[in-house]
């Protein structure tokens, strides 16, 4: 699309735009000929993960906390703020969990105000840790509403009621998306997730830490497969397409299957050391995506081996 093309250029609002997906997003949707808005309080997103976008004139950073109101003049919203890994979202629970919530409340109450669709950014952490498997969109999930990570799987569940009580009593046109696994460049080097951890400890030749004998499994789907996913359902012209949808690549690996895949891949020497399971982990995660294979006519196209090439790639500019 042509910059010149203003008839067709959208006016965007990402919350949570300078974090891993966020930034991903903001760079699609600028390429693609968008004027993007950022809002980000910068409480884990960063400045770096958007610096190549500041002389941009379609780009626009805003400091901003969700839990608060905010009123810009946009054509579609993405919800994409909230802290996700379980380190950050640990950090400040109550802050966690105002965010899922109030800001939910505050990003629809500016879709019901401007009259425009809203993407909401919620997890397959929804499903707990699951008895169905893989999990698909009706399943209700497995999850302790007074654990460790309760502020984050019960605040995402909590919005997607939000987001559906907008819909039905005032009419807003939503999305919902269930997250699984992503990785890539820009995620947070001390995120404590699963493979940022693994490639810089392999990095730096440290012991790779595995939670319990390493037999959970993932589902890992690489960031640009991921936000192709998110703007496809955001272009469907049908207001009934509500989701939620699962967004993810359903290639299943242990977790020391994808340890050995990471130390393969750097030519680390780092062994493999065990330790207690966190509380509430999941043992297993895997996305059925038939529904979304056929709503958006959406497959993820970068596998395992080549996602973290890539992503090994960046995190060696790190160290």
């Amino acid at each position: 699309m042509s910059l010149n093309n203003y008839s067709s250029r959208k006016r965007v609002l990402i919350t949570g735009g300078a974090g891993f997906l966020g930034s991903h997003l903001t760079e699609k949707l600028l390429n693609e000929g968008h004027e993007v808005i950022c809002a980000d309080s910068l409480f884990t997103g960063t400045k770096d993960n958007i610096a190549s976008f500041k002389d941009n004139p379609y780009y626009e950073f805003i400091r901003h906390d969700i839990t608060n109101p905010l009123q810009v003049e946009v054509d579609e919203i993405y919800n994409l703020a909230c802290p996700a890994s379980p380190i950050h979202y640990q950090h400040n629970p109550i802050h966690t969990i105002k965010t899922s919530v109030m800001g939910a409340i505050n990003m629809l109450e500016l879709a019901k105000h401007l009259q425009c669709k809203i993407l909401q950014a919620s997890t397959s952490e929804v499903y707990g840790d699951p008895t169905v498997h893989p999990q698909t969109e009706d399943y209700w999930g497995n999850v302790n509403p007074i654990g460790v990570r309760s502020c984050y799987d019960e605040g995402k569940r909590c919005a997607e009621t939000l987001f559906f009580d907008f819909h039905r009593q005032e009419n807003i046109d939503i999305r919902v998306v269930r997250i699984f696994n992503t990785y890539g460049p820009r995620m947070h080097p001390e995120d404590g997730r699963v493979v940022s951890n693994f490639i810089m400890q392999a990095l730096r030749g440290d012991p790779i830490t595995i939670y319990g004998d390493g037999s959970q499994s993932r589902s890992f789907c690489y960031v640009d497969d991921l936000v192709n996913g998110f703007v496809k359902f955001m272009e469907l012209d049908d207001s009934t397409a509500t989701g939620p949808i699962n967004l993810g690549n359903p290639n299943e690996f242990t977790i020391k299957e994808l340890a050995e895949n990471v130390i393969r891949l750097t030519n680390s020497k780092s062994e493999l050391v065990s330790k207690p399971l966190p509380k509430d982990d999941p043992q297993q995660r895997q996305p059925e995506i038939t529904n979304t294979r056929k709503l958006l006519d959406w497959e993820p196209n970068i596998q395992l081996e080549e996602g973290l090439k890539k992503t090994i790639s960046y995190f060696e500019t790190l160290i």
